[in-house]
């Protein structure tokens, strides 16, 4: 299905009933990344997902896609779906948009989680990588992709994943450029929301991979303690849904 944003076609989908449970994928990801999740969930649950714009099959806004402006669009599918609270579960670039939710949704949020994810901003040093990534992008959009999602996981598991690695980058190599870029800026110039984490009143959860290459395990179980985030460590990188993906499931399960 699609919903128009600033007339901009945004895909989502809705699946099963009950308590609502939205599932924001991460950069380079699209919606199709929740089906064997929403399979384990949709019978107790309302499950929507959505392709964030210039990812998967959503159109392109603007040349930056803040998180603030991604949230408003979960909002815009939530307000038209008649949802009033949601658990919000977010992958990476997800999980920054869920934070900004919080921020300036809050009373939408229900609960929060955090898969492989961070409420910090980027540093000074992770923003240069962030403006090289957007030069190799225009230069030569598929090495970019090639390499940034075959980074992802831990050495050991790119040979046992190849083909689903190989399907996440085909199906990245048909995004617009110009959405990549724009979520590559959002990403860049997002806010530190760690106090936006640390005052959520509702139950909230981080789950975490001890190799992941772009979330430190041990900063952020460090910041899970002061925030008072229930946080789980499990090997491997940063593709738990495809490298812990029964993992993933249990604890998703386990937190709804």
């Amino acid at each position: 299905m699609f919903i128009d944003f600033r007339n901009t076609p945004v895909h989502y989908e809705v699946n099963g009933k009950g308590p609502a449970v939205v599932l924001l994928h991460g950069f380079l990801e699209s919606s199709t990344m929740w089906i064997p999740i929403i399979e384990k969930i949709h019978d107790e649950h309302t499950v929507v997902t959505l392709d964030f714009p210039g990812l998967g099959q959503s159109g392109v806004i603007q040349e930056i896609h803040t998180m603030e402006l991604l949230a408003e669009v979960v909002n815009h599918v939530l307000e038209h779906l008649k949802i009033e609270k949601a658990t919000i579960i977010g992958h990476s670039m997800g999980g920054y948009v869920t934070m900004a939710m919080a921020d300036l949704y809050p009373d939408k949020v229900d609960k929060l989680v955090l898969l492989n994810s961070t409420p910090v901003a980027d540093s000074a040093e992770r923003r240069k990588i962030r403006d090289r990534a957007i030069k190799l992008v225009e230069k030569n959009p598929r090495a970019f992709i090639s390499m940034a999602i075959g980074n992802w996981a831990v050495e050991s598991s790119r040979e046992t994943f190849a083909s689903e690695i190989d399907h996440l980058k085909e199906q990245a190599y048909s995004f617009p450029l110009k959405g990549i870029t724009a979520a590559l800026k959002g990403m860049r110039d997002r806010k530190d929301r760690t106090e936006i984490l640390k005052n959520f009143p509702g139950p909230k959860y981080m789950f975490l991979a001890e190799d992941d290459p772009i979330i430190p395990a041990g900063e952020s179980v460090e910041l899970a303690k002061e925030a008072g985030v229930v946080a789980k460590v499990v090997s491997g990188g940063h593709m738990s849904l495809i490298e812990n993906k029964d993992a993933v499931e249990d604890f998703i399960i386990s937190v709804l």
